[in-house]
């Protein structure tokens, strides 16, 4: 059975807007503001993650922007890992994904969650989709967690896990610095012995 992975990019405070600047958030950019050594470093990271999943799940919004920053057409061994991998986009709205290889799924959540954690072996990836991700807290779908840290502090706008509806307790599997100014935080979701 495949294990759920969070992965997302968040500032010290846990602040997750407008990440690129594309929003028009006046605070927003500071994913754009790390170094070129970060930038490798974290790239790496990512790359590596690629290589260890066998599907990746977002949001309609999360497919879009992907879509939008050129990854349909991107060049590089990691554009080209993240082309092959099957994509599924939760979404009531559209009737076909903007990346490209994309599945649209309808109906419950949960169900259409499960049915992909029981397809697969590897790891299933989220990115961004923070209201996604959410539901999968909430659900009890998530296996893991994986925050890269930005050295930022915006103090305003939307949070990563806000509105979560219980505490969920966590575990650390390990603490690393990426490049010189990021920090990369893996944690086990941890459940009650049944």
């Amino acid at each position: 059975m495949a294990k759920l992975v969070l992965s997302e990019n968040v500032c010290l405070d846990g602040a997750i807007q407008d990440a690129v600047g594309m929003d028009g958030y006046d605070r927003g950019g500071w994913f754009t503001e790390m170094g070129a050594d970060d930038y490798e470093a974290w790239a790496k990271v990512e790359y590596d993650e690629a290589l260890g999943a066998d599907a990746l799940l977002m949001g309609r919004r999360t497919d879009g922007f992907f879509a939008a920053a050129g990854w349909n057409t991107r060049e590089g061994a990691w554009a080209d890992r993240l082309r092959v991998l099957p994509k599924y986009v939760v979404s009531s709205t559209i009737g076909e994904t903007e990346w490209a290889g994309g599945t649209v799924l309808r109906g419950d959540v949960v169900a259409e969650v499960v049915k992909l954690k029981e397809r697969y072996e590897r790891d299933i990836v989220v990115y961004g989709s923070a209201q996604l991700a959410r539901t999968l807290i909430d659900e009890g779908l998530v296996d893991q967690v994986r925050l890269t840290v930005h050295p930022f502090v915006l103090g305003d706008g939307e949070h990563f896990l806000d509105g979560i509806a219980a505490r969920t307790p966590l575990q650390v599997v390990s603490t690393t610095a990426i490049g010189t100014n990021l920090t990369y935080l893996v944690y086990d979701v941890t459940r009650a012995q049944e």
